[in-house]
C-alpha cells in the first residue's frame, strides 16, 4: 500500500511499519504501529474512537483498515470523515436525545440572517420551524445594535430559560388542578412533556408589518400564553384546520348548551366547553384514547377549539373524569339525539340495535361475555348500540356482559325519550337477539320488531308469492312463503320464508303485519348499517377503548350452578338405571327357561330388588327436590370477588366519540351530495380533516382559510360544500362569532 510521509517519519526504523494494530489493557484500547501508540482512548469512548478515525485516515491508512482496527464499519469511517469536513470536531460527537429542529447549516443560515438585522419570526417561517425555535437557537448571537451579545443579549437568554421552565413546570401547574388518581401517572407526565417540547412554544400572531412581527416574537420568547386564555384575534397556521369543517355540525345539534349541562369540580386552566371541545375534534381527527392528545401538537390544534393552546393531556384526563363522575353521560348522548333527529330526521323509522363486546386483558375479576370474533368467552364490558337508518348513533349502553335481552328493554326507553312516546319504531337485530324476551321487551315498549329466525328454520305451510318494494329508485322484487305462526312464551308472529331457486334460504320473524313482505327484508338485510357503524368507529374513533381502569371490587354477587345440585341429579340418574335393570331382570328369568321350581325360589328376589330400586329412586328424588339449582357465588367461595368498571367515565368519553362520528358522517353525506362518489366519500372526508390551513380570528368574525385540495374534484365538491356552509354560519362552542370558511388559492 501507500504510506503517507507522516507515517513514513514515525514508522522509519521500526519493524512491520505497514501493520496497523490495536490492543487493550485495564479498560482502555490502544491504536499503535509496531510500539508507537498513534492514540487510545476508553473503551465506549465514542468520541475520542471517532477522532482517532478520522485522524488514522488522515494519515495515510485505508477507510477499510481503519474499521477493521476500531470495530465500525468502513460506511462509517467514511461518514466520520465527511462530518469532520463540515463540521469540524462538533461533528464527530455522538449526538443524543431529541435530534434538533434546525441543521448545521441551518442554524448557520440563521445566524447570517439575524446579523442582517431580520427579526426571529421571518426568520422561523424561512426555515419552516417556529420563532421560539429560533430564538433558542440562537440565543448566544447578539441582536444588531447590541455587539458582543450585551445585556440585551443576557436578557433574551433568561427570558427563554425562563420560557423553557414554564414548559417544563406547565404540567406540573396542570396537575395540581386535577383532583383524581390519574393526575399522577408518570406516564402521562412525560407524554405531555414530550409534548410540550415538540410544540416549541406558543404559536404567535403573524402578520402586521415587521415592528409588530419583531414585538410578537418578543413577547412569545418571553411568557407563554395562559392555557385557559381565548383566542381574541390574530392568525394562527394550523395543520388541523379541516377538523373545523365540524363545527357547523357542532352548532346544530347545539353543543355549547348540552356541554353546559355537566358540572364537575371547577377547573382553574381550562373552561369545561374547552375540554370537550378538544376531545371532541380530537377523537375526529383520530386519537384512540385520551393519552393519543399528547401527539397532538398544543399551538395548533388550540385554535381549531378557539384557544391559543389546548389543554394538555393531565388536564383532559381530570377534567374529563370529573365531568363524568358529576353528571349523567347518557342523558347527554340522548340531548344530541333529539337534536340531531330534530335538525335532520332519518326519514325512515327503523332502528338497528346490537351488542358490541370489548375484551379486557387484565388481572381484575371482570364479568365474562362472548367474543364473536374469538368464539369464546372472555372478561370485558358489554355495550349495546342503537343507530337509525342512516347509521347514525342515536343512544347506547354500557354494563356487564349480559344478553341483548337483557339491556334491549333500557335502550329502547332511551329511544322514546328522544323520538317520543308515540313516534313509531321497527327495530331490527340479529338472530343472536331472537328470543321472546327480546320480543316481549319490544312490545312492551310499543316497538314493531324485525329479526332472523334462528336455525333450525320451519317447514313453511303457505304458498310462495311474489313480493316487491322499492328502493332507492330501483324495484326489488323476491319469493315468499307469508304466514302467522306461534312463538312460545310470546304468541303469534308473522314469518316470511325467503325462497331462492325453488328453495327456502332464510326465515324472517315480525310482528308487523301491514308492511310488505319485501319491505321487512329490505330493512332487515340493511342491519349491516350497525356492524359498518361498528367498524368504522373502532378504527377512527377509538369505541372500544375502555377508557379508564378505576373499578370496584366487592363480594360476587352472581349465582352459579350448584354442584351439590349436580351430585344429586347424578345420583338421582344412576337410581333410575338400577330400576330399569331390577324391572328389566324379571322378564328376563321368565324367559330363562327354568323349572317353575327354580323361577319360584328366584321370584322373591327379582321382586326385593325391584323394591329397593324404587325406594332409593324415591329418596334420590326427594333428596334433590331441595337442593336450588343456583346459589350465590359466595357460597361457593367466600373469597369470590367481582369486579365493577365505573362506567361513568368511559360512558361520557364514548358519548364524545359518537358525537365525532355522527359529526364526520354529516359533514361526508353533505360533501357527497356535490362528490358523488359513494365508494370513497368517507374516506376522502376523512382526509379534509387533517386538511392543514389558516385560521384568522377578528374581533367580529372567525374566517377558516383550507389548504386547496390537489384533486380538482374534490376542490370543486369542497367549493361548493363551502358555499352552503357560509349560508349559515355557525359558531364555535362559547364564541359569538361567526365561522365562515374559504380556500386558499394554490
Amino acid at each position: 500500500m501507500t504510506i503517507g510521509a507522516g507515517v513514513q517519519a514515525i514508522l522509519e526504523g521500526m519493524p512491520c511499519p505497514e501493520d496497523l494494530l490495536r490492543s487493550e489493557s485495564g479498560g482502555q484500547v490502544w491504536i499503535h504501529v509496531g510500539s508507537t501508540v498513534l492514540s487510545t482512548y476508553a473503551v465506549g469512548d465514542a468520541g475520542l474512537r471517532n477522532f482517532a478515525a478520522v485522524t488514522l485516515t488522515g494519515l495515510g491508512f485505508t477507510g477499510r483498515r481503519v474499521a477493521e482496527v476500531l470495530e465500525i464499519t468502513e460506511e462509517y469511517v467514511s461518514m466520520l470523515r465527511g462530518r469532520g469536513d463540515r463540521e469540524g470536531s462538533a461533528g464527530l460527537m455522538r449526538r443524543r436525545g431529541r435530534p434538533s429542529a434546525l441543521s448545521a447549516r441551518a442554524l448557520s443560515r440563521a445566524r447570517s440572517w439575524r446579523a442582517d438585522g431580520e427579526s426571529d419570526t421571518a426568520i422561523g417561517k424561512r426555515l419552516g420551524v417556529h420563532a421560539t425555535t429560533v430564538a433558542r437557537a440562537l440565543v448566544d448571537v447578539a441582536r444588531p445594535g447590541s455587539p458582543g451579545g450585551g445585556p440585551e443579549a443576557d436578557a433574551e437568554a433568561e427570558a427563554v430559560a425562563e420560557a423553557e421552565e414554564q414548559d417544563l413546570l406547565r404540567f406540573s401547574a396542570e396537575d395540581q388542578d386535577g383532583d383524581g388518581p390519574e393526575a399522577a401517572d408518570p406516564e402521562a407526565e412525560a407524554g405531555s412533556k414530550d409534548a410540550d417540547v415538540e410544540v416549541e412554544g406558543p404559536l404567535v400572531p403573524v402578520g402586521g408589518g415587521e415592528a409588530a412581527q419583531a414585538a410578537s416574537v418578543e413577547s412569545a420568547s418571553v411568557v407563554a400564553p395562559k392555557g385557559s386564555e381565548r383566542v381574541a384575534s390574530g392568525t394562527f397556521r394550523s395543520r388541523y384546520a379541516g377538523a373545523m369543517l365540524l363545527h357547523p355540525y357542532l352548532h346544530r345539534v347545539g353543543a355549547e348548551v348540552l356541554f353546559s349541562t355537566l358540572k364537575g369540580a371547577p377547573g382553574r386552566r381550562y373552561d369545561d366547553l374547552s375540554v370537550l371541545t378538544t376531545a371532541t375534534l380530537g377523537f375526529a381527527l383520530g386519537i384512540d384514547t385520551v393519552e393519543g392528545a399528547k401527539h397532538l401538537r398544543r399551538t395548533e390544534a388550540g385554535p381549531v377549539a378557539g384557544l391559543r393552546l389546548c389543554p394538555e393531556l393531565a388536564t383532559l384526563r381530570t377534567r374529563l373524569s370529573a365531568l363524568a363522575d358529576g353528571g349523567d353521560p347518557l342523558g347527554l348522548q340522548r340531548g344530541f339525539a333529539k337534536q340531531m333527529v330534530a335538525a335532520d330526521p332519518a326519514g325512515d323509522r327503523v332502528y338497528f340495535v346490537d351488542d358490541h363486546f370489548k375484551a379486557y386483558a387484565g388481572a381484575r375479576p371482570l364479568g365474562k361475555g362472548w367474543n364473536t370474533k374469538r368464539r369464546h368467552a372472555q372478561p370485558g364490558i358489554d355495550d349495546t348500540h342503537l343507530v337509525d337508518a342512516r347509521g347514525r348513533a342515536v343512544v347506547f349502553g354500557t354494563g356487564e356482559p349480559s344478553s341483548l335481552a337483557s339491556t334491549l328493554p333500557g335502550v329502547l326507553a332511551q329511544l322514546r325519550e328522544v323520538i317520543g312516546p308515540d313516534a313509531p319504531v321497527m327495530l331490527g337485530f340479529d338472530r343472536g337477539g331472537a328470543f321472546p324476551a327480546a320480543f316481549t321487551a319490544c312490545r312492551k315498549a310499543g316497538a314493531h320488531w324485525v329479526t332472523y329466525r334462528r336455525a333450525p328454520l320451519l317447514e313453511a305451510t303457505a304458498k310462495p308469492r311474489r313480493s316487491w318494494t322499492v328502493r332507492d329508485g330501483r324495484r326489488i322484487t323476491v319469493m315468499l312463503a307469508d304466514e302467522t305462526v306461534d312463538i312460545k312464551g310470546y304468541g303469534e308472529a308473522r314469518q316470511l320464508t325467503l325462497f331462492e331457486a325453488g328453495a327456502p334460504v332464510l326465515q324472517v320473524l315480525t310482528s308487523d303485519t301491514t308492511a310488505t313482505g319485501a319491505g321487512l327484508l329490505c330493512w332487515l338485510r340493511a342491519r349491516w348499517r350497525i356492524e359498518n357503524m361498528f367498524k368504522y368507529a373502532v378504527a377512527h374513533n377509538g369505541i372500544d377503548s375502555l377508557a379508564d381502569y378505576a373499578m370496584d371490587i366487592g363480594p360476587d354477587p352472581r349465582t352459579v350452578a350448584n354442584p351439590a345440585r349436580a351430585a344429586a341429579r347424578k345420583a338421582l340418574r344412576a337410581a333410575e338405571a338400577d330400576l330399569v335393570a331390577a324391572e328389566r331382570a324379571l322378564p328376563q328369568m321368565l324367559a330363562s327357561g327354568q323349572s317353575p321350581a327354580q323361577m319360584n325360589a328366584a321370584l322373591p328376589r327379582v321382586h326385593e330388588r325391584i323394591d329397593e330400586a324404587k325406594t332409593a329412586l324415591d329418596q334420590a328424588k326427594a333428596t334433590l327436590h331441595p337442593i336450588p339449582a343456583k346459589i350465590a357465588a359466595t357460597e361457593l367461595d367466600p373469597n369470590a370477588k367481582r369486579a365493577r368498571p365505573r362506567i361513568e367515565r368511559r360512558g361520557l368519553q364514548m358519548v364524545l366519540r359518537l358525537l365525532a362520528f355522527n359529526a364526520e358522517a354529516w359533514l361526508a353525506d353533505h360533501l357527497n351530495a356535490y362528490l358523488t362518489d359513494p365508494d370513497e366519500y368517507r374516506a376522502i372526508t376523512r382526509n379534509l380533516l387533517h386538511a392543514g390551513g389558516q385560521v384568522d380570528y377578528t374581533d367580529t368574525t372567525i374566517t377558516v382559510r383550507l389548504d386547496r385540495p390537489d384533486s380538482p374534484r374534490v376542490a370543486g365538491a369542497l367549493d361548493l360544500l363551502i358555499e352552503e356552509l357560509n349560508t349559515t354560519p355557525a359558531r364555535l362552542p362559547g364564541d359569538r362569532r361567526p365561522l365562515t370558511y374559504q380556500i386558499r388559492p394554490t
